[in-house]
């Protein structure tokens, strides 16, 4: 079965590894590419036997044996010439410290705030990261964070990016807005594949926001990213994804953020578009004193499917973690929350929460919800806890005996379910455009 799957794909990607992705690569790069694609060939493709795979079944939602590597080409720097939804998109954004718009994985446009750079602030393309800082590039990527031995999916894209972004905050340097990162994609039936690397270093301050978005794709179209984040001792950052794809796409992406002593690294998974979407993130706390805060949205209708599997993993002590992931389903939608709390052994004064919370709007909707929790250490506060139910009759009647119109006060309901989570993380311009599009889906619900 595995051979069947992979036989197109194969054909289409072996090789690129050591081959077109690596011409002009340092031999260090070259060498990890053939050590991911080696791992990638070793390890079996995941099945529904696989707890963490149990309610996606990719042989169905996945046909990676007819996915090509993209080969669109990249458009001008000239805004002019770009999507009018593109550009709708990015005019919602408020104010930034630096902007990356990438088109099918090619970095097209890079601005930094020149005092930003001026204290040594790195906002770049990883392809130049490898050139210009290839010492963090060379200590971080694809090591300690989301090395190919993370999985199947983990290994491909290690083995196969073609091209991400790079960002370093110095030690001491606050950015005030945040990094502004916009991706669209244009072609059908592509696999895609970018990694992110995040390094914020002692005691800076850094917020950054990634946005996918395209039209929908006639053939299915893959977008793989892995993301890793380090907050070293006494780091401040927030990382935000929010996918906005068009159906058709199956959007997978792995994440991993390592927070030092003393940090803070809040983390937001906004999940609107795509067919299928598949998320595995994981949160280290590797210092006394880290903290972090796990945050999900997705509201889906129609057939999507939404798969998330959290891991909050307590390897020191004194360390605090708090998830939150809350969604709304219509039509036939369905989504899967699968998540962890590990203790690790002499974790002791460990504070981990854990909840997800689903509302149905359709009898046809489905939410799984498998909370878990995985203590070693005997002095710990830990807790989860996971809803599915309907709209809360009570409250739309309470709207409705005040002259709001059902379909208004369904609205109202909905937004302020999901609202919950925007207000814990309220940068500039993502609730505005979140609550836009839901506002869009509820549009044809009822």
């Amino acid at each position: 079965m595995i051979g069947e799957l992979m036989e197109g794909v194969t054909e289409a990607l072996n090789g690129v590894a050591v081959g077109k992705v690596s011409a002009k690569e340092p031999n260090w790069l070259r060498e990890r590419r053939d050590h991911a694609w080696d791992v990638y060939e070793r390890t079996p493709m995941p099945t529904t036997k696989l707890e963490e795979w149990r309610y996606t079944d990719l042989r169905k939602k996945l046909d990676l044996a007819a996915l090509k590597l993209s080969e669109a080409p990249p458009p001008p720097d000239d805004p002019e010439r770009w999507p009018l939804r593109l550009r709708e998109s990015m005019a919602l954004d408020r104010e930034a410290s630096g902007r990356i718009v990438l088109f099918d994985g090619h970095t097209v446009h890079t601005e930094l705030d020149e005092e930003l750079r001026a204290k040594g602030v790195v906002l770049c393309s990883l392809h130049d990261a490898v050139e210009t800082h290839p010492e963090l590039v060379k200590e971080y990527l694809a090591t300690q964070a989301v090395p190919p031995e993370e999985g199947k999916f983990a290994a491909l894209n290690a083995a196969l990016w073609n091209d991400g972004i790079f960002l370093y905050v110095p030690r001491g340097v606050h950015l005030d807005c945040p990094v502004r990162i916009t991706r669209w994609f244009t072609e059908s039936g592509a696999a895609y594949f970018s990694r992110t690397l995040i390094v914020a270093d002692t005691a800076s301050r850094v917020s950054y926001v990634d946005e996918f978005l395209s039209d929908d794709f006639e053939a299915q179209t893959l977008t793989s990213s892995a993301v890793e984040v380090i907050a070293r001792d006494g780091a401040q950052v927030q990382y935000v994804a929010v996918q906005r794809l068009g159906r058709g796409a199956f959007y997978q992406s792995v994440q991993r953020t390592l927070a030092g002593r003393d940090s803070t690294l809040d983390t937001l998974n906004v999940a609107l578009g795509a067919t299928t979407t598949r998320v595995d993130l994981n949160a280290r706390l590797l210092g006394a004193g880290a903290n972090s805060d796990m945050l999900g949205l997705y509201f889906g209708d129609d057939d999507q499917h939404f798969d998330f599997n959290t891991s909050q993993d307590h390897v020191s002590g004194n360390a605090g973690s708090d998830l939150l992931y809350k969604g709304a389903l219509d039509g036939h939608s369905r989504a899967v929350f699968r998540g962890i709390i590990r203790v690790h052994k002499g974790a002791q004064k460990t504070d981990a929460y854990q909840t997800n919370r689903n509302l149905l709007l359709s009898p046809h909707a489905r939410a799984d919800s498998l909370p878990n929790l995985e203590i070693e250490a005997d002095d710990v506060k830990c807790s989860h806890g996971a809803t599915v139910g309907q709209l809360d009759d009570e409250a739309k009647f309470y709207l409705m005996s005040r002259g709001i119109p059902r379909i208004a006060a369904e609205r109202l309901v909905v937004l302020g379910f999901l609202g919950e989570v925007l207000s814990r993380l309220p940068l500039g311009g993502v609730g505005h455009k979140v609550t836009r599009v839901i506002e869009e889906k509820l549009g044809h619900h009822g």
